[in-house]
């Protein structure tokens, strides 16, 4: 594996700086909880953090509108506080890359403050600004894309809030402005980035209205209601038309090229994953991102055989035009954005084992696995019910908004704002069955209430002393990942291709074929693999199952698998 670079064989795992550990007692997470928490994540196993927004911030988008690029946000700490953090887990061999925001900044950050003080001030083109609204264009999260400011005068664009205005990227005092706060962290020892809805940056030069026949407010209320597959398509066809003239612009490669550039001054292998899914933004594999995320492997109700071998069939495809080191995937099924993958992805009958096999999928397919916390300890959505408790404003202004304008009732509101809202996916990590889940102090009120299922044993504490908890079973598959080359760096190869139950594949090196079964299925498997070109005439050493399988070695030619088991075995020589 010596050809491949630290962020192809790494295991990433996403920090939600808030929600994971809280070292003051403040009902916030911060710095020092998260560096007492280095060790936790070491034996875990992965080998890189995906820090979400460390930055200030007004957060009235939970830290994605940033108010100083060079800073930490004092209830996580100081720069100091950061820099220890950052050394502490270099020490334990874990690589740290950053969310970086480069669509907009906070309306609080001094840019801002100095764009809309006049139009003759120097930063007055730093920012999209316009003498009248010049279309119907939607913010993705609260209505009117375009917000009035009397200093001016004019009316500035936002993709999202209104507390987070555009940057203008055509203006090359911006892009040196971006470029040195990205240099900033670079220079500190940071590993690299990964980027925010990069497809927002650039808006359709003009300015061109969508045809959809309502606002945000009410798109949002007719896929509440949609039901029918004629409506689910329409649904689907608005949400496109609404905003296709505001994403996916002319100019994101070439200052994708840029951003390349400056990580490329450094040493170390710095990298880029980007927030998007199109394969296009990897260049020729060499000058643009190194990774973007496989995010139509999340865009399904279930996860089935079927979904997943079209979907390595259609990503593959595509990377393989790319220079075979360069061209590399990038695996996940969760973050702060959705729902978490027990709730996502569950039948409400299985989904203890299904989150099973959900995770040995992420984490055996070909390419870079993200993790995201609490995943490893089966934590699940928490639907709020008071609207009092809701901090993510993209839900707050969707509930007044259908019952103030639309009148619907306050408790079918606060359902759906439970229902669409990020909060029920950002809550506390819980560490142990104790008060506040021992992320807080027992006196504390905890920023999001915490989901109460950390009694019941959904806890790192109460996991670790049990080994057939969901902890350890991740822990156990991190360590056959990471002692397995050719699952962190063999081709993938599908087998019985129209298996509906089961997905089973090789990952196939030089120097080793290992077979995967995923048994998506509450039947027991009668299966023969001895047709199988790649490895007939070979044996099965078991590397790893869900199940108790008494036999290391297993006949090709009968292989039972139990319900819902995971099975990792080396393809042997029979004469070896």
């Amino acid at each position: 594996m010596s050809s491949l670079k630290w962020w192809q064989t790494a295991v990433f795992y996403q920090i939600y700086p808030r929600s994971f550990a809280d070292g003051n007692g403040d009902g916030i997470g911060d710095f020092k909880g998260i560096i007492e928490k280095l060790d936790y994540l070491a034996d875990l196993g992965v080998d890189a953090l995906w820090l979400s927004p460390h930055f200030p911030s007004p957060n009235w988008d939970c830290g994605y509108d940033i108010s100083d690029y060079c800073n930490v946000a004092p209830e996580y700490g100081t720069l100091d506080d950061f820099k220890t953090f950052l050394d502490e887990s270099h020490k334990r061999n874990i690589r740290v890359i950053l969310d970086l925001v480069l669509n907009h900044t906070s309306d609080e950050h001094e840019w801002f403050v100095e764009s809309k003080s006049s139009r003759d001030n120097p930063k007055a083109d730093w920012y999209v600004w316009a003498d009248t609204p010049p279309n119907n264009w939607q913010s993705c999260f609260d209505g009117d894309a375009w917000t009035y400011v009397p200093e001016r005068d004019q009316y500035y664009y936002h993709y999202f809030m209104k507390q987070q205005p555009d940057l203008n990227w055509h203006n090359p005092e911006v892009k040196k402005a971006m470029w040195d706060a990205v240099r900033f962290w670079l220079d500190l020892g940071v590993d690299g980035y990964r980027l925010d809805a990069i497809g927002t940056i650039y808006e359709d030069p003009n300015l061109t209205p969508h045809n959809v026949p309502m606002n945000l407010a009410e798109l949002r209320r007719f896929s509440d209601l949609a039901k029918t597959p004629t409506e689910l398509k329409l649904k689907d066809k608005y949400w496109h038309d609404m905003f296709k003239n505001q994403w996916g612009q002319a100019g994101l490669h070439g200052l994708m090229k840029e951003l390349r550039a400056v990580l490329d001054e450094y040493d170390g292998d710095r990298m880029l994953v980007g927030e998007d899914d199109n394969i296009d933004y990897m260049g020729n594999g060499k000058d643009e991102l190194h990774l973007v995320f496989n995010f139509p492997l999340m865009r399904t109700e279930h996860i089935t055989p079927e979904h997943v071998r079209k979907n390595q069939k259609e990503r593959l495809k595509r990377l393989d035009i790319l220079p075979a080191e360069t061209g590399w995937p990038c695996n996940t099924l969760g973050n702060h954005d959705c729902s978490r993958i027990h709730t996502r992805y569950g039948d409400k009958l299985h989904d203890a084992e299904l989150a099973r096999l959900n995770a040995a999928l992420v984490l055996t397919m070909k390419g870079t696995p993200f993790l995201y916390n609490g995943e490893e300890i089966g934590m699940t959505d928490y639907m709020l019910t008071d609207i009092s408790h809701v901090k993510d404003t993209m839900g707050t202004w969707y509930y007044h908004s259908i019952v103030t304008i639309m009148g619907v009732h306050p408790e079918e509101a606060m359902l759906r704002t439970a229902e669409m809202t990020r909060d029920k996916n950002r809550t506390p990590m819980q560490w142990s069955n104790n008060s506040n889940a021992g992320f807080s102090p027992a006196s504390v009120t905890t920023w999001l209430p915490l989901n109460p299922n950390y009694k019941d044993g959904v806890n790192v504490t109460d996991q670790e002393r049990s080994p057939y908890s969901l902890l350890n079973y991740y822990k156990h598959l991190l360590r056959v990942r990471k002692n397995t080359p050719a699952l962190i760096q063999g081709a993938y190869v599908p087998v019985h291709a129209a298996a509906k139950d089961y997905f089973a594949f090789l990952r196939v090196s030089e120097a080793q074929k290992i077979l995967v079964i995923l048994n998506f299925s509450n039947k027991r498997l009668e299966l023969d693999f001895s047709r199988v070109k790649e490895i007939k005439s070979h044996t099965l050493h078991t590397l790893f199952s869900s199940a108790d399988h008494s036999q290391k070695e297993q006949d090709l030619k009968a292989m039972s698998v139990n319900p819902f088991e995971v099975y990792i075995a080396e393809v042997k020589s029979i004469h070896a």
